[in-house]
Order: structure tokens, then sequence, then C-alpha cells
């Protein structure tokens, strides 16, 4: 596996997680650094860095993140995130990792990629629900300007150190890990 190939599957891994927090953060960061020949994208998605690819996911990052300040919008965004997330992240892996052969970038596309993007987008979800019942969504405004400034970073710094990113995610896949643990622990 060559270092092209690693550095890669940690860009994928990032955006996954990203993917998560916000569906087409990430994707509009992609087709951006693809756009302006700072990332180079498998050959059969290359579409990603087209001006049209640009301006769809600009229009649609706007929406969400707009939406996730609308009360009851925010919710009903969380219901269908979680598949749109686990799908937008295993294709976001899968137009990265370079230099392996198609069944190994779809096995890790899916498990990888879809399966970051799902724990977080799940318990970005559940924050959601948390801050809904407990403020009767007052506070959602702040966990969704949270959620957006992370998708931000966190898809900035894969792009650009994926390294660290991969890094931000194991950090953010133990602390889903600990919080789920402290809940069933407390429901017990």
């Amino acid at each position: 596996m060559t270092t092209e190939t690693i550095i890669s599957i940690f860009l994928g891994i990032g955006l996954s997680a990203s993917v998560g927090f916000r569906v087409f953060v990430p994707l509009f960061a992609l087709s951006l650094a693809a756009y302006f020949n700072l990332w180079e994208l498998n050959e059969s998605w290359q579409w990603i860095g087209s001006l049209a690819a640009v301006i769809t996911f600009g229009v649609a990052t706007l929406v969400e993140i707009f939406g996730y300040y609308i009360p009851y919008i925010d919710n009903l965004l969380d219901s269908i995130a979680i598949p749109l997330a686990t799908i937008a992240g295993t294709l976001v892996m899968v137009s990265t990792v370079a230099d392996l052969s198609p069944a190994i970038i779809w096995a890790l596309a899916i498990i990888a990629g879809g399966g970051t993007a799902a724990a977080v987008a799940s318990s970005s979800g559940a924050t959601r629900l948390v801050s809904t019942a407990t403020t009767g969504g007052i506070a959602n405004p702040v966990v969704s300007t949270i959620e957006t400034g992370t998708s931000i970073v966190m898809s900035v710094v894969s792009l650009f150190v994926p390294m660290v990113a991969f890094i931000a995610v194991l950090i953010i896949l133990y602390l889903i890990f600990r919080i789920y643990k402290k809940i069933k622990r407390s429901k017990t």
C-alpha cells in the first residue's frame, strides 16, 4: 500500500465523519477541492469537480445549514440525515481512495466511510433529541452551530492534513463510544 493510498483513506474517513455532522458540507468542500485541482478524484468520480457540481453542492449546503435553524425542520432533517450520511460517507470514500482494487475500495467505503458517517450522524441526531427534550428546542441552534462548525473544520482539515483528520475521527468515535456506554450504564 502506497503513501498516497493511505492518505486517500485518511481523507475519505475524515470527510465521512464530517458527513455525519452535515451531509453536504464535506461534499461541497470535496467538490471545491477537485474543481481547483487541490485533490484528484478517482476517474469515474471526477464529475464532482465540475462547476455544475460545485454550484449544486453549494446550494444544497446552504439549504441544509439554514434548515437546521428552523424548529421542527431540524428534527425532520435528523430523521433523514442518518441514511443520507451513510450513503454520502460511502460515496466520499469511493471517490477519494486511490490505488486499490474496486472490491477493497467498496468494502472500505461501506465499512469505514458509511459506518463512520452513520455513527456520527446517529450521535448528532441523539444530541438534538436530548436538546429538544431538555430545552424545548431553545438550545438547538447552538447544537446546529457546533455541528456545522465541526463539519466545516473536519472537511478543511481532511483535505489539507488527512492524518490529523483521521486522528480527530478516532477521538470523536471514542467519545461517542464513551457517551453511549455511560448512557447504557445509567439505564441499568
